[in-house]
């Protein structure tokens, strides 16, 4: 029997030296890992910027102790689950700034309040929808209560105050589908001094990527939902754990157009979903076009050691067979060949 963790596969009646060769391979490769410092580049010398992906404090302590060069995605929504009462600016501030330390001198990106659906927070969201996913969360909670929104960013403000040049506060809003909801957000940022962007998780978001960007100074593509909505298929649900996988060139594809509106009017594009923590995705995302990979802090360096053995044009190659492909499997197939890993 063979079990191959990091694929998620369990293989009966396995070749016994073929098993063995492939431990061999494990061991060397998380050698490799260990050793790997960071920052990140792949073997021609082509920067990316490798985040960590954080829900409080605790988690970004212990971020700051990785090669990870800052925060990609910090969900404050984690923080209020439990919450009955919106917490005031001052409580909310204070927490925020708890994370803001441990990284006084790298980029943190905060995500506003990402509640509804799976992740229902008792002061902000409707009380009953017939379908929450598709319903009023993210941004969305903001059409009918703006002073939500605004006393978060009042707070994210004041946390952040004193934060030099060097360490950056950027910030994000979920589940943007129009460019009047990005011109919306960004406008009640810049009021504020900080840089606003925005997730394409929506698939019209990504479609709809030059309209959009124009308002931004960045975004953060969030793979998980962005699979789930491009393959009409509840994240959720182990039955269609095939369908949500973000190797599924629909999704690449979304990505890729992201991407190149990204390069046209030289706005930032990173990922911020489980897809940037795969070492051979990431490699993939880079090939596409992908500025900054924002993963769990345990993952950053198993990306940041794959990236350093290839090369951009390697990983360019690599995006276009996966594109290429039929379907996720297909995809996952195909790549590592072209890589020579």
């Amino acid at each position: 029997m063979l079990i191959d963790g990091s694929l998620g596969t369990v293989r009966s009646g396995a070749d016994p030296v073929e098993s063995a060769r492939m431990v061999k391979e494990s061991q060397e490769r998380a050698a490799k890992i260990a050793q790997w410092t960071g920052p990140a580049r792949t073997k021609d010398d082509h920067r990316v910027q490798l985040l960590a992906n954080v829900q409080d404090a605790n988690a970004a302590r212990i971020a700051s102790e990785t090669q990870a060069e800052g925060i990609g995605l910090y969900r404050t929504e984690m923080s209020f689950l439990s919450a009955t009462e919106e917490p005031s600016v001052e409580e909310q501030a204070a927490l925020y700034g708890k994370v803001f330390a441990a990284f006084p001198e790298s980029k943190v990106v905060v995500r506003t309040l990402d509640a509804g659906s799976d992740k229902p927070i008792a002061y902000a969201n409707m009380s009953e929808e017939e379908n929450p996913a598709l319903g009023v969360r993210g941004l969305r909670i903001a059409r009918d209560n703006e002073a939500l929104l605004t006393r978060q960013l009042d707070a994210i403000a004041q946390a952040a105050q004193g934060r030099g040049d060097q360490a950056p506060t950027w910030v994000m809003a979920p589940m943007v589908s129009t460019a009047r909801e990005a011109e919306w957000f960004a406008s009640l940022c810049k009021e504020r001094g900080l840089t606003p962007g925005a997730m394409i998780e929506v698939p019209a978001a990504a479609l709809m990527a030059d309209k959009i960007m124009p308002h931004l100074d960045f975004v953060s593509i969030g793979t998980n939902d962005l699979t789930q909505y491009t393959m009409a298929a509840d994240r959720l649900s182990s039955q269609l754990a095939y369908l949500t996988d973000p190797w599924q060139p629909a999704v690449l594809r979304l990505i890729q157009h992201t991407c190149v509106v990204g390069r046209d009017t030289n706005t930032a594009v990173g990922v911020c979903g489980e897809a940037a923590a795969d070492p051979l995705l990431a490699c993939v995302l880079t090939g596409l076009g992908v500025n900054s990979l924002s993963a769990a802090s345990t993952a950053v360096a198993g990306v940041g050691a794959q990236l350093a053995e290839v090369t951009l044009e390697q990983c360019q190659s690599a995006a276009d067979a996966a594109l290429a492909s039929e379907g996720a499997s297909e995809a996952r197939d195909a790549v590592p060949a072209v890589l020579a890993v």
